[in-house]
């Protein structure tokens, strides 16, 4: 069964929006300020490694946007391009970008499928709004989050105000920069009261 990784550029203060800056974000590109050669390896082998992604809607536009032009030598652009990916949307009538499928109702038994027919990791990038469904349905796996020394005041937040709780247990945590942690989370085992 495939494992449903939620991978994040996040700040201080929880902001995970327009860590590349291509988006029009007032703080866009926060992630550049405190380079992380360690985090972008581990973001190619996150990528290289793993089956297939999952998106929210405004997550899987920016990022449709802008990989089908893209090219490297190192592969990084043509694994982004061909693996299958999903997008959560009720809007979204036809998907344009390569093996690109549309997910428009029955979320969570249409995720808790889709982590059936891949062995690998699923990688959830962005997507607050689809981070916080899947959660409240305990779909999700793991949490890597690549932490930059910022603090923006303002954004969009890994988990929103009203999401309900969750325990945690850190797995593993490194530094990938300078200034830069590596924090990877599972949900932690439920405890009798």
């Amino acid at each position: 069964m495939g494992k449903l990784v939620v991978t994040e550029f996040i700040s201080l203060d929880g902001v995970i929006e327009d860590p590349g800056g291509a988006e029009g974000f007032e703080h866009g590109g926060w992630s550049f300020k405190s380079p992380a050669p360690d985090g972008d390896q581990f973001k190619f082998e996150e990528l290289m490694n793993s089956d297939a992604q999952l998106f929210g809607r405004l997550t899987y536009d920016a990022f449709a946007a802008a990989w089908p032009e893209m090219t490297d030598e190192a592969g990084f652009a043509d694994k982004m391009n061909s693996m299958p990916k999903y997008v959560v949307s009720t809007t979204l009538g036809e998907a344009k970008w390569n093996n690109t499928t549309v997910i428009s109702d029955n979320v969570a038994e249409e995720v808790a499928n889709i982590k059936t027919k891949h062995e690998g990791d699923i990688l959830v990038p962005g997507s607050s709004q689809l981070i916080d469904t899947l959660r409240a349905h305990g779909l999700i796996d793991e949490y890597r989050l690549m932490v930059h020394p910022v603090v923006l005041g303002s954004g969009k937040r890994l988990f929103n105000d009203g999401a309900g709780a969750s325990d945690l247990e850190l797995v593993e945590s490194r530094n990938v920069g300078p200034n830069v942690l590596l924090q990877t989370y599972r949900p932690a085992a439920k405890t009798e009261e």
